[in-house]
């Protein structure tokens, strides 16, 4: 019971951060239950994959959630969506081939080392020059290849790369989250893909589990989490775009922080 409460109040979290920073919440969701899946004694060599496959199941959900309420507010730049997916569909499924083949200290360190850079580019908030624009249909594809690839090495939606690179081609900060949250889904879909595909020959995982995909953890954090990404976006359209950056900064590195500890722990 106290591990259902868990996912389900880490799905209303989740939900929420998805709606206003457009990130799918998969970088709470992989510390999460990274931390949630070893107390509950996992196989420790697939915890950190099952935490990543888990999460990308779960922002198939919230990013759908998300997306919808910032379409309503006509946030979301559907040609940048259809431009960037080809690159990301083949970008998600080639990294989640290489994360079920590397350790997870390894796949741990990558996580750290990765939102830290991003905490740390929204920190400084170097600002674009004026005249730079979105690049075109082969640039959005070559964009799209790398975001997908790195998503699916760290279990996230995107967001954390995604909306950064659109504020620097001179995005609004509302329609760069807006339309990261819909980047988000092909990401989750052809991630939990591969995480599926690439699990089910592994004997050693515990059961309810499909691939590197925990069943129940992504029923908690689901079920809630599509109920709270509407008011996550609702609040994107009414902070101001200084909060919103200084937000995102500040959870990256929290959630950086914290795999840090857990990854130089005894």
């Amino acid at each position: 019971m106290i591990y259902w409460c868990s996912y389900l109040a880490l799905g209303g979290l989740s939900g929420i951060l998805a709606g206003l920073l457009g990130v799918g919440g998969g970088i709470v969701i992989v510390p999460a239950l990274t931390v949630l899946f070893t107390a509950q004694e996992m196989p420790a060599p697939f915890v950190f994959h099952l935490a990543l496959g888990t999460s990308l199941a779960c922002i198939l959900f919230t990013s759908v959630a998300s997306l919808r309420a910032h379409h309503g507010r006509g946030a979301v730049n559907w040609q940048v969506v259809r431009r960037v997916t080809p690159g990301i569909l083949a970008g998600t499924l080639l990294g989640s081939w290489v994360a079920a083949q590397l350790s997870t200290p390894l796949l741990k360190g990558l996580f750290v080392v990765f939102l830290s850079y991003v905490a740390l580019q929204m920190l400084l908030d170097v600002r674009p020059a004026p005249a730079r624009q979105l690049p075109g249909a082969s640039g959005l594809l070559g964009v799209g290849g790398l975001i997908g690839g790195v998503s699916s090495l760290v279990g996230i939606g995107g967001g954390s790369m995604s909306v950064p690179f659109l504020v620097w081609c001179n995005v609004s900060m509302r329609d760069a989250i807006g339309t990261s949250a819909a980047i988000g889904f092909p990401i989750a879909l052809a991630g939990a893909a591969g995480y599926v595909a690439n699990g089910l020959a592994v004997m050693a995982l515990p059961p309810h589990s499909l691939g590197f995909v925990y069943l129940p953890a992504l029923l908690g954090v689901a079920a809630v989490g599509v109920l709270t990404a509407p008011l996550g976006a609702r609040l994107a359209h009414r902070l101001p775009v200084t909060q919103l950056k200084r937000t995102f900064a500040a959870l990256l590195l929290v959630m950086a922080a914290r795999m840090a500890v857990d990854a130089i722990g005894p």
